[in-house]
């Protein structure tokens, strides 16, 4: 399990980040404002998931793999942005891939400190969205949770899966890639679709 949590950190980390260097790239920052980005949107969820349940310090000041894997994805899409861009929407793509797979780890990691399955949900929830929330914040721009796209609801299902497994005697690896992939097609669906939970209206005058 330390190994699967490992991987699927670092994995979510990787594409987090790029996700982040993408936003910056099409704000034309600098190569230092897009490590920033790209370390920030690849760590923050993680920072605070470890902060919370007591994993201090985070493992993402306390691994230079997290760094490393944070600055080799703001580097990739700095120098090779055009590759990258020939992806369909890329910046919603691997943000939906790191979505999946830090709510999964989260989720995963708080079952691990003892917390109760609704709270290890939350918490799942949290580290998938912390990161593009910050990258956001960063940017100037309203954070896509708070949007009406379908974002944190599937951050939630995927945990949900993870939190359930062990009453249905599913096997833990299984249901965390069942719980990532679940988050990541519901979040391109909603994508697709136009998918969007209600949207708060102005009062009448």
């Amino acid at each position: 399990m330390d190994t699967l949590l490992l991987v699927l950190d670092l994995v979510g980390t990787f594409v987090f980040a790029i996700s982040g260097a993408i936003a910056g790239v099409k704000r034309q920052l600098d190569l230092f404002g897009v490590l920033v980005l790209s370390f920030v949107a690849g760590n923050f969820g993680g920072i605070t998931r470890d902060v919370l349940i007591g994993s201090v310090p985070p493992n993402a000041i306390n691994d230079w793999r997290y760094l490393a894997a944070s600055l080799l994805a703001g580097i990739i899409t700095f120098y090779r942005s055009s590759i990258i861009d020939k992806l369909s929407s890329p910046m919603l793509i691997f943000d939906a891939a790191g979505l999946g797979l830090f709510a999964v780890a989260g989720t995963q990691k708080a079952l691990t400190f003892g917390l109760n399955p609704v709270m290890a949900t939350l918490l799942g929830m949290l580290t998938g969205i912390g990161g593009g929330m910050v990258r956001d914040i960063l940017l100037a721009e309203v954070p896509t949770v708070m949007r009406a796209d379908v974002y944190a609801t599937a951050a939630l299902a995927g945990s949900s899966i993870v939190v359930i497994s062990p009453f249905l005697h599913i096997p833990s690896t299984a249901a965390t890639t069942a719980g990532a992939l679940l988050c990541f097609g519901l979040r391109l669906m909603a994508i697709r679709h136009g998918w969007h939970l209600p949207i708060a209206q102005k009062p009448k005058q």
